[in-house]
């Protein structure tokens, strides 16, 4: 914005009167505007600060944007992030993708997944709320929702783009999705279990079900906190290596704490903090969630 006033301007304007300058002042606010409005409609992470002011940036999201822009411009097809909890990964991945990627591709289908069902209507809620409020509308002006499709966690948009929000379990029969989004696939009582097979259960409900709804050149884009080896992650990225010719992922690893020792997210988590919750946890929970970086299946 600071290139539009050049000096000669400024000078000029330091002589105009008093009309003059509040004219020229309206005229800047408006070309700002017109602005951050194309860098949302072009950018995900202009969008993710033109819709959500109180925003704390770090590293970690500059990145996932990055990788977003890359499956809405369709050259990247599977993406998994592995990340710690509270660090933004259900309002980046839930809640602020699917309404950018529908506002760039109003036609397009999204399916939604959480490990309950519950989580994942919540999910569409805020979406569908967020695609229907004024503030999306002056970004995105040619996405509307239909009048006789809004429930929350199925509704539809005026060029017949569909997104449907489903618990892991659930049945997805009938459905097709461009973009299939997994935030969190294992509750809190699948990762506490002493019986790793629960985990193994999501990922042949993965396999059944989201994974054979996609529809060609889709995407999939996985979100969540590492519990175990056996977790759909890693189910995932081994049955990759294994088998010639299956998905290849792009893997992103967050850990809380990087190498370095230093945060991940230090506008955010200082280190102080984290280094007191590594204390208090047992280290394979740190390991697991924190780091990325389950250990060992016993």
């Amino acid at each position: 914005m600071s290139e539009l006033i050049t000096p000669e301007l400024a000078k000029k304007l330091q002589g105009a009167s008093p009309e003059v300058r509040l004219r020229a002042a309206e005229l800047l606010e408006k070309a700002k505007q017109a602005e951050q409005i194309e860098k949302a409609q072009n950018t995900y992470m202009g969008f993710v600060k033109h819709m959500w002011p109180a925003f704390i940036e770090g590293r970690h999201h500059k990145i996932m944007a990055e990788a977003f822009e890359r499956i809405a411009r369709g050259e990247l097809k599977r993406l998994i992030v592995n990340m710690p909890p509270r660090h933004t990964k259900s309002e980046f991945a839930s809640f602020l993708l699917p309404a950018w990627f529908l506002g760039q591709m109003p036609e397009k289908k999204i399916i939604q997944t959480a490990h309950t069902a519950e989580l994942s209507v919540g999910f569409g809620r805020k979406v569908r709320n967020l695609v229907d409020s004024e503030d999306f509308k002056k970004v995105f002006p040619n996405l509307q929702l239909r009048a006789d499709s809004k429930a929350a966690g199925r509704w539809s948009t005026n060029k017949n783009g569909e997104y449907f929000a489903i618990g892991v379990g659930g049945a997805v029969t009938g459905k097709g999705a461009d973009l299939l989004i997994i935030d969190d696939p294992h509750s809190e009582q699948e990762g506490q279990s002493a019986d790793p097979s629960v985990f193994d259960r999501t990922y042949d409900w993965y396999t059944s079900g989201p994974r054979q709804r996609l529809q060609p050149g889709g995407a999939i884009v996985i979100v969540m906190t590492r519990w175990h080896m056996r977790d759909l992650t890693g189910k995932i990225i081994k049955a990759s290596a294994q088998r010639v010719g299956s998905d290849e992922w792009e893997l992103i690893e967050f850990p809380a704490l990087m190498p370095s020792g230093k945060p991940l997210w230090p506008e955010f988590w200082s280190q102080t903090e984290l280094e007191a919750l590594r204390s208090e946890l047992p280290s394979p929970k740190w390991n697991a969630q924190y780091q990325q970086n389950p250990t060992s299946e016993e």
